[in-house]
């Protein structure tokens, strides 16, 4: 798996490419003419406290907050994946490039294309952010095969978000259950500091949408046990409570373990 980030220069573009690429669209004329020349000869001034700069011809980018900005980015990457044999994920400036290898050819087919988009973000002026490319080898009897993208050699990586989930060499959960543990114990320290009354009046609501909200995406497995801590600590904050047990005190605020509600989740799904 490859992850990389791509930054564009749209407006650096020669007309005739990026005519090409609204025509692949289906574009007709009149409108490849408009967004052409809404993107050249624009200028921009910065005004601080008053006083106002000269007029600067912006030379690269699109305007910011425009609603045709995502579809201009989209319409520039669609032809990323033209001729390549791998699978090839897109999401806004995020590229995967997945292949499975079994042989030597393999290998040199994940190469190849790396090669392509390479080339391909030569001739649209783009360029790879090299910090974030790596490459996630899956599989105990994967060969580790060392790839490069243009010149530079890809550093393999043990751990990559990917959607803002952790996924692991191993395709386990662990590094996500204690990532989101950790998220959710600092959320509970901030309201345990920023709220004075601990009635449960007051601190359920606010454990209900700030912190268990985001167990969501946690396993139904043992490695949520650091999460239940969190959910015990929570309890036991509140005021009258302390003295119950943590069963009792789930019955008194009608709460389910983290275990029956991750059980209630996979059995609504099914």
């Amino acid at each position: 798996m490859l992850s990389t980030s791509a930054s564009a220069r749209l407006l650096t573009l020669s007309p005739i490419t990026f005519s090409g690429k609204f025509r692949k669209c289906r574009l007709d004329a009149w409108t490849v003419r408009w967004i052409e020349n809404w993107l050249k000869g624009r200028a921009q001034s910065v005004v601080i406290s008053g006083p106002e700069s000269t007029w600067r011809p912006v030379v690269s980018r699109v305007p910011h907050g425009s609603v045709l900005v995502p579809a201009l980015f989209n319409i520039l990457i669609n032809d990323l994946n033209e001729r390549t044999q791998c699978s090839l994920s897109k999401f806004a400036d995020d590229t995967k490039l997945e292949g499975v290898v079994n042989t030597s050819e393999d290998c040199a087919a994940i190469q190849r294309d790396l090669d392509r988009i390479e080339t391909w973000a030569e001739s649209n002026l783009m360029k790879f952010n090299m910090g974030k490319c790596r490459v996630l080898h899956l599989g105990r009897s994967n060969p580790i095969h060392q790839y490069r993208l243009g010149a530079d050699l890809l550093q393999s990586s043990s751990v990559e978000r990917d959607l803002g989930v952790l996924v692991d060499d191993k395709l386990t959960m662990s590094q996500q259950c204690a990532l989101v543990a950790k998220k959710a114990n600092g959320i509970l320290g901030c309201i345990k500091k920023s709220v004075a009354s601990m009635l449960r009046e007051v601190l359920l609501p606010l454990y209900s949408a700030l912190v268990r909200a985001s167990s969501s995406g946690l396993p139904s497995s043992r490695k949520i046990r650091n999460y239940c801590r969190v959910q015990r600590r929570a309890t036991k904050m509140m005021r009258g409570l302390e003295h119950l047990s943590y069963e009792e005190r789930l019955r008194e605020l009608g709460l389910f373990s983290l275990k029956k509600r991750k059980l209630r989740g996979d059995l609504t799904n099914a």
